[in-house]
């Protein structure tokens, strides 16, 4: 059975495997900046599974069933993700990225499109993360049954998206979380502060991190120091982060509200992929 987000939530080895995924995610982000950046707010990153969804389900044989420019703006919009313009813009800048790639026309009203192979291997970073994670909570062996048949990511990531658009948590965390991931990588954000959590500190009011200075945090994510600073400031203003000291000088510190809005999205998160996978790759059945 795969393990609901209560399930998960309750795990004692939550806190210690979500800072590894953490990690891992930051890894990523160093390796791939570029395609990272595309995805790098929480309505971009879902356009991105939805393209991956069309992707992976199409049928060659049924131009209907292939992704297109418009197909992928109809369903962005069906699904209430981004607006027409915004979604005929993000296709745009994957295609001059090289994220994606026109396939040559059978004829000429529809031009299909295709990740690239960088895109799909740098997503399947992102799946074995998530995996690696669920096998630490529970000690099951995930990783290494999708390792034996990766070409079964063309199942499990259109399972993830549908569970992505259709989770409450995901598409409308709490407020710190949600301020969050409006910002130009606001997720890698959130992932660079818990990252430098110790799990032993996960039950304190207000819990330290690593970040001390704020520019040298907007370089490393080829983010404005000053809309950094704003939002840090508007966080700050909800009480949800702070300094233990003088600010700049000091550790930053995330409340605990904050961090458990960041755990409840992650267990969200992780409870779609558990149930993509154990719908990929069912547990045989006792006896």
């Amino acid at each position: 059975m795969a393990l609901s987000a209560e399930d998960i939530a309750d795990r004692p080895a939550l806190h210690r495997s979500v800072q590894a995924q953490s990690q891992a995610l930051i890894r990523i982000y160093e390796a791939s900046p570029r395609l990272a950046a595309v995805f790098a707010t929480q309505q971009r990153w879902l356009m991105g599974h939805v393209g991956l969804a069309l992707h992976f389900r199409r049928d060659p044989r049924d131009h209907r069933k292939q992704l297109t420019m418009a197909r992928f703006i109809e369903v962005i919009c069906q699904n209430s993700v981004a607006s027409r313009n915004t979604a005929e813009a993000f296709v745009k800048e994957m295609l001059h990225y090289k994220i994606a790639e026109y396939l040559p026309a059978r004829d000429g009203r529809t031009r299909p499109l295709q990740p690239t192979a960088s895109t799909v291997e740098t997503f399947t970073g992102w799946v074995l993360a998530h995996l690696r994670t669920l096998d630490q909570l529970d000690g099951g062996n995930r990783l290494a049954r999708f390792l034996e048949q990766p070409e079964m990511l063309a199942r499990l990531q259109p399972l993830v998206a549908d569970g992505l658009l259709s989770s409450h948590p995901v598409r409308e965390p709490k407020q710190t979380f949600s301020l969050f991931i409006w910002l130009t990588n606001g997720g890698i954000v959130m992932d660079w502060l818990m990252s430098g959590i110790d799990p032993d500190d996960a039950g304190l009011d207000r819990i330290p991190t690593s970040v001390v200075a704020i520019g040298d945090f907007a370089k490393w994510l080829k983010l404005s120091r000053t809309h950094l600073a704003r939002k840090l400031h508007d966080a700050e203003e909800l009480g949800s982060v702070g300094w233990l000291g003088q600010r700049g000088h000091s550790v930053m510190w995330v409340s605990s509200q904050f961090y458990q809005e960041y755990m409840t999205v992650q267990a969200a998160k992780l409870a779609i992929v558990d149930a993509a996978f154990e719908t990929c790759f069912p547990t045989p059945a006792d006896g």
